[in-house]
């Protein structure tokens, strides 16, 4: 197994190689991390890797063992997979959230989402790096920068953003240093970053998949979700993500759905017949995104879609202080509660204790830009205090009730769309991020619904993405649209690792 065969390699392939004796899991793991050390780590040094598992080699061996005493898990037995460092494992490796706060920090158990990947056979190869606290800390923040892991970099373009949060999973996918990796959202952190790198991303309802042993931000809003080059790659990833855990009381409602068959659902003639809402209010922040937006409507048509256009979402854009407040507040709540449970070992124990931290080392934590917003979901009261409910009851009814919910029914809609955001701006640490669009994740992700992110074109050789979203437990109808949008377009294009979009040609 060599890296050019590597390169994009899907989840399917991967398992077709390892069924039939062409590669082993050990094979695999070798390859992809050489890979890793060659693209990630050397030239062009994409830095979206923030660490290899030591114990990946032994636990592929494990599993070609099992391949040849005639038992396999699943579709991902024996694949490497790489997930954000957020994510919990208990075992050599960190979990840290990029920040040096946690150094050192080996978290009681797995977090439920590794337990279901390694009970499925995958290989957790490594973690991403990731904006650090899931770019939560800062309100000026240059997303993908961690201080633990550094700037990751746009492989379309390196000194363009990989947005974020989940900067590095998009990255290392976009890469081929894995076939699918798993990032976190809380709004925009998966589906940003994979528009901008040209991949897949779906942020499922939040209650599909735990969110226990995950760095949190906000209970309500925080969910885990699959990204990988395909549609289909993305559609096999949730289903093994997919379980009951009674450690997250969001999952309450889900429990007794069980985890569909999502690969089944997939149809490339899903578009026909499709109603689909244009949500006119997340374009026109770009007159080169409108432009490129104009075929992607057209296949849309082409492929049979009932284009309603437009709907709009009203009043979505006046809660945007209501969401930060949710976010402030949850964020105090759950944050002193994950790092409590790391036990007196533990490095930081408090979001006061993390914000003390940053203040001691600022010359390498605050080296770029400060924590305005640790400091103001410090200063938060409890989850009882009368602004907190108030901001979160009006969240619900304008994004969820007289929103998603309400537009859809009044057009009979299968889905909205909308663009995910414009192509990758320049990475400035000093200023932070100036990115254009990007709205359309809000109503989704402050409803608690899915959405899904596909490669739809280009912008000056810098990948865009069209986003379906729609109401909650949706993941399987939107996975059919998206793959029928893909098969259509086959829009996307791998990367070539440009220094600067001067040189794309």
């Amino acid at each position: 197994m060599n890296a050019f065969v590597l390169e994009e390699r899907s989840l399917a392939d991967l398992q077709a190689d390892l069924a039939a004796g062409r590669t082993t899991a050990q094979r695999l793991v070798a390859a992809y991390a050489e890979r890793i050390d060659r693209v990630d780590r050397r030239g062009p040094a994409l830095s979206s890797v923030i660490e290899l598992n030591p114990d990946a080699p032994e636990i592929a061996r494990e599993l070609d063992a099992e391949r040849a005493a005639g038992r396999t898990r699943g579709p991902l037995h024996g694949v490497p997979v790489l997930i954000k460092d957020n994510i919990a494992t208990r075992d050599r490796m960190q979990t840290t959230a990029g920040s040096l706060a946690l150094e050192g920090s080996r978290p009681p158990e797995d977090a439920f989402v590794v337990q279901r990947l390694r009970a499925a056979g995958a290989v957790i190869l490594g973690k991403t790096n990731l904006s650090e606290w899931a770019n939560i800390r800062s309100s000026q923040s240059s997303s993908g920068w961690s201080a633990r892991g550094g700037l990751t970099r746009n492989p379309y373009a390196l000194d363009r953003s990989a947005s974020g949060s989940s900067s590095g999973s998009a990255v290392a996918v976009a890469a081929s240093l894995c076939a699918a990796a798993v990032g976190t959202e809380t709004d925009g952190s998966i589906l940003s970053p994979a528009s901008v790198c040209g991949i897949v991303g779906l942020k499922p309802t939040v209650g599909l998949i735990s969110r226990s042993g995950i760095v949190p931000i906000a209970h309500s809003q925080d969910t885990v979700g699959p990204m990988a080059r395909s549609v289909r790659d993305c559609a096999l990833l949730l289903g093994a993500l997919v379980g009951a855990d009674a450690r997250d009381p969001a999952m309450t409602g889900s429990t007794s759905r069980g985890a569909p068959d999502y690969l089944a659902g997939l149809d490339p003639a899903a578009l026909k017949g499709a109603r689909l809402g244009v949500a006119r209010q997340f374009f026109g922040f770009h007159e080169p995104s409108d432009r490129a937006f104009v075929p992607v409507l057209a296949a849309l048509e082409k492929a049979g879609a009932v284009l309603v256009d437009p709907v709009t979402l009203p009043a979505i854009d006046t809660i945007a202080d209501a969401e930060l407040t949710v976010l402030l507040y949850e964020l105090k709540a759950d944050l002193n509660a994950y790092l409590a449970q790391l036990g007196p070992g533990a490095p930081v124990k408090s979001l006061a204790d993390v914000i003390a931290f940053n203040e001691r080392h600022a010359e390498r934590e605050l080296k770029w830009f400060g924590q305005d917003l640790f400091v103001k979901a410090q200063a938060k009261g409890p989850l009882s205090d009368d602004e907190y409910v108030k901001a979160r009851a009006l969240c619900l009814r304008i994004a969820r009730d007289e929103g998603i919910d309400a537009v859809m029914k009044q057009h009979r809609l299968d889905a909205l769309i909308a663009p995910t955001g414009g192509p990758a701006w320049r990475s400035d640490v000093v200023v932070g991020d100036h990115f254009v669009g990007g709205g359309s994740t809000t109503p989704p992700a402050i409803a608690g619904t899915p959405s899904i992110t596909v490669p739809a074109g280009q912008v000056h050789g810098l990948p865009i993405g069209l986003t379906f979203f729609a109401g909650a437990w949706s993941e399987a109808r939107l996975l059919a649209l998206a793959y029928a949008f893909e098969q259509a377009t086959q829009a996307r294009r791998p990367p070539r690792y440009f220094a600067t979009v001067d040189t794309l040609g």
